[in-house]
């Protein structure tokens, strides 16, 4: 099920634009929904996009007759897990199906670009889609990612940021201080005796028995991770461990901070995977999804023009 602003299947020649945004562990997508239309109000975007805020239900939520369902273990719905509920459905088959309909050029013959958008768990959420999905390129229409503080990424190989510079921990928690993206940065092997699942999807690319990206190559996933269009906002203060921040041991090897592993996986995947992916420190900002979301250097990032 979903919150939007305008009918997915009657036809509207007005609408330019798409944002999706996906919710985060709290799974409220009433809140981002109204977050995302407050945004496009400041962006004088409401009458020419269509703001979209699907509702993944899991554990414990009530689900109306024939929606899906997600349990609370394993390869969960912010990774492509199958639904405990109809197995052959993942979550993002949801957000395929989405960009289909977006697409169709006889409901929105005037559609220029969509953006795929989420903050903390939902961004977590986007990151994977953003490299494990199989429609980016079959649409038509140009799709961008925004992935917003998420506490983990999918890291496309077994090396990690080293507890140094930018990545000490002390230095990291002090990062707030800058609104610039921090660059120092270094790599190497993780002591797997200290963390043996650390590099185990959805935190690395081991081990994807089930789910979405279970039969796609670990190749195939670097390449689309490369090619996709991607920005990373990241909270200029979100350098503390709060809001349901991942303290696990694969989380914690991929930094001590959220701010400082989305560093350090975006110069990474550009330095040395080739991808040109973009960040923005998000001023001010911490783990707050309506804060970055409405910031004003934001808006053209998910309305574009």
């Amino acid at each position: 099920m979903v919150y939007r602003s305008y009918p997915l299947d009657a036809r509207n020649d007005r609408i330019r634009r798409a944002l999706i945004m996906v919710h985060g562990t709290n799974r409220n997508a009433d809140h981002y929904f109204a977050t995302a239309m407050a945004a496009a109000f400041l962006a004088g975007a409401v009458g020419d996009t269509l703001v979209i805020a699907p509702h993944i239900i899991a554990c414990a939520d009530k689900p109306e007759p024939n929606e899906v369902l997600w349990s609370c273990s394993g390869d969960s719905w912010r990774s492509g897990g199958a639904a405990a509920s109809t197995p052959e459905l993942s979550s993002f088959d949801l957000a395929d199906e989405i960009l289909r309909k977006l697409a169709k050029t006889a409901t929105f013959p005037n559609m220029k670009a969509i953006v795929v958008a989420g903050h903390s768990v939902g961004g977590q959420y986007v990151t994977r889609y953003e490299m494990g999905n199989r429609v980016h390129d079959t649409l038509g229409v140009p799709v961008t990612y925004v992935v917003a503080n998420p506490s983990s990424y999918a890291w496309p190989v077994a090396t990690r940021p080293t507890a140094a510079d930018d990545a000490d921990p002390a230095a990291a928690r002090e990062g707030w201080q800058s609104e610039a993206v921090h660059t120092k940065f270094s790599y190497g092997p993780y002591d797997i005796a200290s963390c043996q699942n650390y590099n185990r999807w959805p935190l690395g690319f081991e081990n994807r028995t089930a789910g979405y990206t279970a039969k796609m190559s670990e190749e195939q996933l670097k390449t689309q991770l490369v090619a996709r269009p991607t920005t990373y906002l990241l909270g200029q203060v979100d350098t503390l461990p709060l809001g349901g921040f991942d303290s696990s041991c694969s989380a914690m090897a991929q930094g001590p901070t959220r701010r400082a592993r989305g560093e350090a996986f975006l110069k990474f995947v550009n330095e040395t995977l080739g991808a040109k992916h973009q960040a923005l420190i998000v001023p001010e900002c911490g783990h707050n999804a309506r804060c970055v979301y409405t910031t004003d250097v934001v808006l053209p990032i998910i309305f574009p023009r």
